[in-house]
């Protein structure tokens, strides 16, 4: 157990960082107010119970992954659709150019009330992503998906050109630039891809 002279300067060290950076910039883990996570139902209990915490995390990146055809944009849409029945309001980032509405309104989704947006690279699907997130009023944002993000260079290339690790430094950079902004937005962000 640290003596008192430590765990004072801890305490000041502690509500230094708080009045420059604000309440909960360090916390201790056990704190029960902070393991609180607001979430967004998938709209299968079993799901939302496998995920561990009851739904889709707000705040949080999500990543669903599977085989082609394997229920990534349909889970996608059904998130969509409970988060619009709480009143919220969610983007659709359709790198894949195959969002079908018909389909989208069978399971739920309000389409008139979806924001949808069919970028032409990576670069500006991520940047979309960005901009909806940071204006904090978007509950919901998905990306799908991260395996048709094409980076601007390879798109401008040629055929047998090699652009090994644009696509990974493409989204390591946006996720670094991301991070920050959707934990402040509380945006449920979610992003599907393909097992290769």
């Amino acid at each position: 157990m640290p003596d008192e002279a430590r765990l004072k300067a801890l305490d000041n060290t502690v509500s230094e960082l708080t009045k420059r950076y604000g309440d909960g910039t360090i916390v201790r883990l056990g704190d029960v107010s902070h393991l609180q996570v607001d979430v967004i139902s998938t709209g299968s209990l079993a799901i939302d119970l496998a995920i561990g915490v009851g739904g889709i995390p707000r705040g949080r990146v999500t990543e669903i992954y599977g085989p082609e055809s394997s229920g990534k944009t349909t889970l996608c849409l059904h998130t969509i659709a409970e988060a619009q029945r709480m009143g919220g309001v969610c983007a659709f980032v359709d790198m894949e150019h195959a969002l079908d509405p018909v389909y989208s309104q069978r399971l739920g989704v309000d389409v008139d009330n979806l924001y949808i947006s069919q970028p032409d690279t990576g670069e500006q699907a991520l940047e979309i992503t960005d901009a909806l997130v940071r204006s904090g009023a978007v509950d919901v944002v998905v990306l799908d998906s991260v395996a048709a993000l094409v980076p601007r260079a390879e798109l401008e290339g040629e055929m047998g050109d090699s652009h090994m690790g644009l696509q990974a430094r493409l989204m390591s950079q946006a996720l670094r630039k991301l991070s920050g902004a959707i934990k402040q937005s509380n945006c449920a962000v979610l992003f599907t891809n393909q097992l290769r």
